[in-house]
């Protein structure tokens, strides 16, 4: 990217940060309606005094008297003996309504008393008066509000004109003040003309005077002028862009003219009549033009939507419009706001470093907009942590890396949503925000086992020489181990058990679970490397150990669930919003992570629960059947010391077999069914396969050992010798299951719930095994879940370990 483009980029970004803060403002003084009342009562002892000096009889009167001095429009006698209404307003209103309730709850919502309240409140003038100015300045905010997001989304051209018109309306102000002000100083100043005419050098060039004094307005007013009329948008004549500067500095050219004073003070206005007359023009003309751009702007997102969805509308304008960078520089502009208003405030104390950085994150996440702009900052922050652990793991193409700022910003503002962190006071805010980090870093440990896991399960199954993978990949793990207990100690020791530090001990133990997996997934593989056999045990080790870890994840999700369920219950009635968001984010848990899993896990866990069912009833080879068979398994192409008969009298390893159980219920070689349920129908079936099998089987010129060998790849033991140089029948059974064994990886997602089945590899060769390696054809184990897995679900790590051996000579 060139350097250009990245200026106007930045440009780009500053351009949409006023709009930003205009909606910050509008949010912070709540869209111009009065602030409503926090449920912590907090009475005074004058507010106490004021609650018993009310008799029951009189609430109506007491409630209309409180409401107007809430609004401060009471009369100055009503509270004599109390303190100033802006101390007390929220007290008395509470006790206004405490009144009113009671009166509800006694006589009725259609009692004298409330219909008296409700007719004082609709006859008195001031208190409409107040409600008129409450709704003028909601409605006000409403439009600047609206009007501050059309800017945010106008595209660059128009954006920039935008920015022509604010900027020659403000120079015209901004000239009228600083005429104003040269006239005042003028005032009071004895005549220039005369010091002029008389070649009075000793005033004229005094550094005090009032030469000296109008010199900035004249440059400023000229500079004004000019500026004004390279950047208006009004109509350009020749002679009047020219005249501009002059118009501008007119009044203080003019006031040192002896003219009378009524004169003067009217010159700033006629000097301002020409660009106010302008801009008014450029005004009127443009009117039209915005509203077609607003209209082109509809019709153009309803075409996008329609042509593409609206998930590619929201994605293609987020990019367009840069809203992570424009809310970190949002943020970073607030932020630092406050810290120079810190450092220049005047106080006897000395600024102290943790107690600013504290008033400084308080303040950054005051309104849903400098949320918005902490997420941002905290996503660039997960994403280049990412980077870093990327970097040192020496992988550069991961999937997980590119999501986690996403996925961080997205969790940490769902988080603020829920615990409703704008509206808690500053004390109860920064303990908020600080829960809500050591939630996010418990989540960013899940993320970054995502990136370092199959990094592991890579460098075990490919028999990786690195040593300083092995070992950069392990120390990943030590510190994804020793981080969630070092954080779960300090949070033991200095607070509190309570729903928050259940939730962040599951998310830590959780995460330190799913290392110790996949740091037994590791040595597993390790160990089958350096072994010199084939390990059939090996398919069950690793499916105990991701059951056990998978039925912790599981458990871990029931606990998190029932945990929310509680805070939703007992925690959020204050918040609404928040308690509104937590429920639908727990349903979300409940049927993907719970539910969804549970089913699937369930599925996966009786396929291979029938799978082990139907190879146990198939027969064991005996040694003498092996030595006679002399060949490798047709699934995993590896010498068999132990082997299952199917029906069609074919030999397969046992696990091997089972995998393919996991897929069809069909011989990999000669497709014939293995099992049958019901005698009628196996009757049936092999007849057809039978016939089938017959019109496409080619004349053989040799005799048939086995007549319901439907594979006719295999001959007896006899013909072994003088059929293999003719017929060569281990290297077409290979090749027909390693075409049966493609067409069951294509159908195992559809089949199961499974990882990625890995596709078999021919070695070509018998080749021993301890001159082979594992390899995946996936590439990596299952993609994990965002929260966690169910318990049953364990039956589908089985199906990680189709892994298959090379020759040597073949890597």
């Amino acid at each position: 990217m060139s350097i250009r483009t990245q200026v106007l980029g930045l440009v780009d970004v500053m351009m949409r940060v006023p709009p930003i803060i205009v909606i910050d403002e509008i949010l912070k003084i709540g869209m111009g309606v009065p602030i409503q009342l926090g449920a912590s009562k907090t009475y005074t002892v004058e507010s106490e005094a004021i609650k018993s000096s009310h008799s029951d009889s009189s609430h109506s009167a007491d409630t209309f008297a409180t409401i107007k001095a809430f609004f401060g429009i009471g009369s100055e006698d009503s509270f004599s003996t109390s303190s100033p209404i802006s101390h007390r307003n929220q007290a008395i209103l509470e006790h206004s309504i405490e009144n009113a309730s009671k009166s509800a709850q006694t006589s009725g919502m259609l009692s004298n008393n409330f219909n008296n309240i409700m007719d004082e409140l609709a006859n008195d003038s001031l208190l409409a008066n107040m409600l008129s100015i409450t709704t003028v300045k909601f409605v006000v905010c409403l439009l600047g509000f609206l009007c501050a997001t059309c800017i945010f989304m106008l595209w660059t051209r128009h954006l920039v004109m935008v920015y022509m018109f604010l900027t020659s309306l403000g120079l015209t102000f901004l000239s009228y003040w600083s005429n104003v002000s040269a006239l005042e100083l003028m005032a009071r100043s004895p005549c220039i003309l005369e010091d002029l005419l008389s070649l009075n050098t000793t005033r004229l060039l005094d550094s005090g005077g009032v030469i000296m004094s109008l010199a900035p307005h004249l440059i400023a007013q000229w500079v004004m002028g000019m500026l004004f009329a390279y950047i208006h948008l009004g109509p350009r004549f020749g002679l009047l862009q020219k005249s501009m500067p002059i118009i501008f500095t007119s009044p203080i050219l003019l006031a040192m003219l002896p003219l009378p004073p009524s004169i003067v003070e009217k010159l700033p206005v006629v000097a301002g009549l020409t660009p106010i007359i302008l801009t008014k023009i450029t005004l009127m003309q443009s009117a039209m033009e915005a509203s077609r751009t607003v209209y082109n702007g509809y019709q153009y997102a309803m075409n996008f939507v329609s042509n593409f969805g609206l998930s590619a509308l929201i994605e293609n304008e987020w990019q367009r419009l840069n809203v992570p960078n424009v809310l970190r520089v949002f943020w970073a502009l607030r932020i630092l706001k406050g810290g120079y208003t810190l450092i220049t405030a005047e106080s006897d104390v000395p600024l102290q470093l943790f107690p600013a950085m504290e008033k400084l994150l308080v303040d950054g996440c005051e309104t849903l907009t400098a949320v918005l702009g902490m997420t941002g900052v905290i996503s660039m922050i997960c994403h280049y942590i990412g980077r870093t652990f990327q970097w040192y793991l020496l992988t550069y193409d991961n999937d997980e890396e590119k999501s986690l700022g996403t996925v961080s910003a997205v969790l940490f503002y769902i988080l603020a949503l829920q615990t409703g962190l704008t509206s808690l006071a500053p004390d109860k805010r920064f303990v908020r925000l600080c829960r809500n980090l050591c939630l996010l870093v418990t989540a960013l440990l899940h993320f970054l086992h995502n990136i370092v896991s199959p990094i592991l399960m890579s460098l075990s199954a490919a028999r990786n020489p690195s040593r300083k993978r092995h070992v950069r990949a392990l120390s990943v793990c030590a510190f994804l181990i020793l981080m969630p207990l070092g954080l779960l100690y300090y949070l033991w020791t200095h607070h509190s058990p309570s729903t928050w530090l259940l939730a962040v001990t599951a998310f830590s133990v959780e995460v330190i679970v799913k290392v110790l997996v996949s740091l037994a997934t590791y040595t597993l593989f390790l160990l089958d490397a350096r072994r010199q056999f084939f390990w059939e045990k090996l398919d069950d080790y690793l499916y105990y150990v991701r059951a056990f870890g998978n039925s912790v994840e599981f458990c871990f999700g029931i606990l998190l669930f029932i945990n929310g369920a509680w805070i939703l219950i007992f925690e959020s009635a204050q918040n609404a919003t928040g308690g509104a968001i937590r429920a639908i984010m727990m349903c979300i848990h409940a049927y993907f992570n719970i539910w969804c899993e549970a089913r699937a896990g369930w599925s996966v866990f009786m396929k291979r629960r029938s799978a082990v069912h139907k190879i146990s009833a198939l027969p064991e080879a005996t040694p003498a059947q092996l030595q006679a068979f002399d060949d490798v398994c047709a699934i995993c192409y590896q010498e068999m010391y132990s082997a299952k008969i199917t029906r069609c009298r074919h030999f397969f390893h046992g696990v091997c077999l089972r995998k393919w159980l996991y897929v069809q219920d069909r011989c990999p070689l000669c497709h014939e069914i293995m099992m049958y349920t019901d005698k009628a129908e196996e009757n049936t079936r092999e007849a057809d396969i039978a016939a089938a099998q017959q019109a496409e089987q080619p004349i053989h010129l040799y005799p048939r050992d086995d007549a319901n060998n439907a594979g006719g790849a295999r001959h007896s033991p006899e013909r072994a010798a003088e059929a293999a140089p003719e017929n060569g029948a281990a290297g077409s059974s290979a090749t027909s299951a390693s075409s049966n064994v493609d067409d069951a990886a294509a159908n195992s997602t559809n089949e199961t719930a499974a990882e990625t089945r890995p596709v078999a590899v021919n070695s070509g060769s018998h080749s021993s095994s301890s001159n082979s390696s594992y390899i995946s054809a996936s590439g990596q184990p299952p993609p994990p879940t965002a929260t966690s897995a169910a318990a049953v679900a364990t039956a589908a790590a089985s199906n990680t370990t189709h892994i298959f051996r090379l020759s040597q000579e073949q890597q």
